[in-house]
């Protein structure tokens, strides 16, 4: 990594907790990039519960990242969440005086709003960096938290358009993203005023995460969930919402009907009464299945065991900025993917790098075609696996890809 951005001073701002998975994976890694580009890296996160200070503060220091939080407040939502945004904005302009930060590096809408406070009131102006991450609002509605059209959807959609207007260079996670907010973007690199756009999927660290034995790792994880003959689909991650379980469940009925060995594996912290019902209506009992919480660091052990990944996301206005993680995850791993098609980038991605399969139609017939393309996928044998993990490699790396491009889009906004 270059380090001919030394100097460039930035305030990252999560409204998460440092502990959580998405800020573990999502979060640690890119800033980990950030300073080996010669930047030096403070991050705020917003905590919901205990958490060990001192020892999270010595692990993120050794990482070159200085670390500090926010208590997080729920309930009641609305004015928790104004109350966060208040009191965040106070906070960052404190520390962004002191530190003389150069960028307010925003993780989405949220802590967005408090950098456009925070540099508001601040003597020093630093420059704001939009993260979006999602079209938050449309999500939402999606998602049945806002009625479509409400009196909130509308405020917020206020709120973003002067949050776009404030910012000073962008980031979205997919091309279809970049082709609705900003047009015209995706050969100059900028949007119509000149400010920089960078299109940076959700990556993985592929040095530390999914580096090691396969074969042995299959073997151990099989053995021990009692799967050794069986073919295992699995799905990473969220359940209910966006997330479509009622179709997943559908996609492991027609599985199951055409293969009895066919095993369920759901790595999720989302309620498993949200899934195991609808796989049990299909014919799978307590032996055809795993549901369980699984921390970031053991995810890639149980996916060198699985055989197909599966990553079904409503598709919506709003899912296509969506980047699903979980893609990565499976390619690394070197696992096909059966996907829905109308998600993010997802469909260009699988077919042109020939690791997947695009379910068009969530039918039975449409299962069963799905089913049947990634079986010849999987008849490649290791050329395939071999192909999944370029592809990760290409698209998805988290130094090659998305450090290097972070270091850049600094550049842009403080050259």
């Amino acid at each position: 990594m270059s380090d001919s951005n030394a100097g460039v001073r930035s305030l990252y701002i999560a409204y998460f907790g440092v502990g959580e998975p998405l800020v573990q994976t999502q979060v640690i890694p890119y800033l980990r990039e950030l300073v080996k580009g010669g930047n030096e890296m403070t991050l705020l996160t917003f905590e919901s519960g205990d958490v060990d200070e001192a020892v999270i503060r010595k692990e993120l220091m050794e990482q070159g990242i200085e670390w500090h939080w926010l208590r997080y407040h729920k309930r009641p939502s609305v004015p928790a969440t104004l109350f966060d945004i208040l009191n965040g904005a106070r906070f960052i302009r404190k520390i962004g005086t002191r530190k003389e930060v150069d960028i307010l590096h925003a993780r989405s809408h949220v802590p967005m709003m408090m950098a456009a406070i925070a540099r508001k009131i601040s003597i020093n102006k630093p420059k704001l960096l939009f993260d979006i991450r999602g079209f938050m609002p449309e999500e939402y509605v999606d998602a049945g938290v806002w009625p479509g059209g409400g009196t909130i959807f509308r405020g917020f959609k206020r709120v973003e358009n002067w949050l776009m207007n404030e910012a000073d260079g962008f980031i979205v996670l997919t091309e279809a993203a970049r082709n609705i907010l900003f047009p015209g973007s995706s050969g100059s690199g900028r949007d119509k005023f000149g400010r920089p756009v960078e299109v940076i999927p959700c990556c993985v660290d592929l040095d530390s995460r999914f580096s090691g034995e396969r074969a042995k790792v299959r073997e151990e994880v099989r053995t021990k969930l009692g799967v050794a003959d069986r073919t295992v689909f699995t799905h990473v991650g969220a359940l209910g919402g966006l997330y479509l379980a009622e179709e997943i469940a559908d996609l492991l009925g027609v599985a199951r009907k055409r293969n009895e060995s066919v095993f369920a594996m759901f790595l999720t912290q989302s309620d498993p009464e949200l899934i195991v019902p609808l796989l049990k209506e299909r014919g799978f009992t307590g032996s055809d299945m795993f549901v369980a919480k699984v921390a970031p660091a053991e995810i890639e052990n149980y996916l060198y065991a699985s055989d197909v990944g599966i990553s079904f996301v409503k598709a919506s206005y709003a899912t296509q900025s969506r980047s699903p993680t979980k893609i990565p995850e499976y390619l690394a791993c070197g696992l096909p993917v059966i996907a829905n098609r109308g998600v993010g980038d997802v469909d260009n991605q699988l077919i042109e790098d020939r690791t997947g399969v695009i379910a068009d139609d969530l039918s039975e017939r449409g299962y069963a075609q799905a089913i049947d393309e990634v079986e010849k996928l999987i008849a490649e044998g290791d050329a395939f696996a071999d192909r999944c993990k370029l592809s990760a490699k290409t698209r998805f790396d988290i130094e090659s890809v998305g450090g290097r491009k972070y270091c850049e889009l600094y550049r842009a906004i403080t050259g």
